[in-house]
């Protein structure tokens, strides 16, 4: 009897072995040739060429175009003009793939009109200098004394005109000075580790928009106005951004959320929040690491924390489901009997899974789990093969807490079962070194068998039941 795990003596469960991992081949490729992206075209289209990710093909008429996959939506919609409408698409699909269409452009308009509104809340002016300039938008693309010279584009003005070559000459110029002044700020992230996108809010539009109106010779503050006279006064501005949140306090009333941490250097750190309608602020932070954290000492932090926000505006208190905490909640139904105090919901849920995951029939699948990833983990040879057979995907997962990255691991497993398989059973995961030792055995084992795989569908529905429940 042959020892290679790929083989079989039973033809009709090779049959039937066959017909399913064809199956689960055809799916995977679809999910192989899909964008990492939830856009809804992606229900009705694939990639078909790996060295250009904007050739698509439609899944219901196999129609091949290019466009990425808003040409497949533009497809599938029926919106004639730069493909040809799908023969095979429902009414019901058609509708909502031009209502996907319809809502990105509101969003898209939406961006742009917020994105000048960014723009014109910035002033660098004082009021005397108000009436003197004129409108800085006006003034945006001055380049220097020669743009005198240069004559502003005129949609009257026809195109074939030599007038309109030397516009287009001069906008090709300011294209160019737009592209140095972007190398200088991508120059300045690389050159500090500044991940990317820290460029994508309002306030880095906001520093672009006032040094472009401030003009030449703009000298950026020092490290001492940063950490001293810029802070404070940042801090005094966010301090009247939070009034509306007072007042919504006193209107609707709000929560207290507590959260015990420690930090890379062992310090353990009490953080206060407050939440109302309008979202959730920091409040105040404290070193606990020489108080012991009884429950009388959370009591007095949380109850001095409800006499700052005030105790008539507060409806709860929220923390996690620690002994301590428990016993705090009990001095706080004493002392204020009206004010709530409820379990963090995070927390709730990690102690349901921990009960879930000890069970006996859900934990063997988790201690597989386990020491498959520690095998493929603890050596070089069996991650690049894992990653190359998944297309550089890892399969660990990490998760708020230890519970939530075992369910996240589990779903990565799951998603690259035939991946996974198929390494098991190719020539180089046999010729690898640390597979033939009896962990590389039980891993090997591990992937190929149909039990264990049985054993992670059941866990992912049991904790999803768990999560929508």
């Amino acid at each position: 009897m042959s020892s290679n795990p790929g083989t079989s003596s039973n033809p009709g469960t090779s049959s039937k072995f066959s017909s399913t991992a064809s199956a689960t081949v055809e799916i995977s490729d679809v999910l192989l040739h899909k964008r990492n992206s939830d856009d809804l075209g992606w229900d009705f289209g694939k990639t078909y060429d790996p060295n250009n990710k904007d050739k698509v093909e439609c899944l219901l008429c196999g129609h091949r175009m290019s466009g990425g996959v808003r040409r497949i939506k533009e497809h599938i919609a029926h919106i004639r003009g730069n493909v040809k409408a799908c023969p095979k698409s429902t009414k019901e699909e058609q509708e909502k793939c031009k209502n996907y269409i319809d809502n990105a452009k509101v969003k898209k308009r939406a961006k742009i009109e917020h994105q000048q509104e960014v723009r014109d809340s910035v002033t660098i002016e004082s009021d005397e200098e108000d009436g003197c300039e004129g409108d800085a938008t006006t003034r945006r693309k001055k380049i220097g004394p020669m743009d005198r010279y240069s004559t502003p584009i005129d949609p009257s003005i026809p195109l074939t005109s030599k007038q309109f070559k030397q516009q287009r000459m001069d906008e090709a110029i300011w294209k160019e000075k737009i592209h140095k002044v972007k190398q200088y700020v991508a120059r300045w992230l690389y050159a500090n580790a500044i991940p990317f996108n820290a460029i994508d809010n309002d306030e880095f539009r906001q520093m672009c928009e006032a040094i472009g109106r401030f003009g030449p010779g703009f000298e950026g503050p020092t490290q001492y106005e940063c950490r001293e006279k810029l802070l404070k006064e940042e801090v005094e501005r966010t301090k009247g951004l939070l009034k509306p949140h007072e007042e919504e306090r006193k209107r609707t009333g709000c929560s207290i959320m507590i959260d015990a941490w420690t930090d890379v250097k062992r310090r353990s750190i009490m953080n206060l929040c407050v939440h109302c309608k309008f979202g959730t602020c920091f409040i105040g932070s404290k070193e606990s690491s020489e108080e012991a954290h009884t429950s009388e000492y959370i009591f007095e932090y949380v109850d001095a924390a409800i006499v700052q926000v005030g105790a008539e505006n507060v409806v709860q208190v929220v923390t996690d489901n620690a002994s301590n905490n428990m016993g705090a909640k009990d001095l706080l139904k004493d002392k204020r009997p009206n004010i709530f105090w409820s379990s963090c919901a995070t927390h709730t849920i990690n102690l349901m899974l921990a009960a879930i995951g000890g069970m006996p029939r859900f934990k063997k699948t988790l201690d597989q789990a386990k020491a498959f990833t520690v095998f493929v983990y603890s050596h070089h040879k069996t991650l690049a093969l894992m990653r190359k057979n998944t297309k550089k995907r890892d399969i660990i997962r990490p998760g708020v807490t230890r519970f939530a990255s075992a369910f996240l691991t589990l779903q990565s497993l799951m998603e690259k079962k035939t991946e996974l398989r198929g390494m098991a059973l190719s020539a180089e995961w046999e010729q690898c070194i640390h597979t033939k030792k009896p962990k590389g055995k039980i891993a090997t084992a591990t992937l190929i068998s149909r039990a264990f795989w049985n054993g992670v569908s059941h866990c992912l529905k049991v904790w999803c039941f768990s999560f929508f429940m």
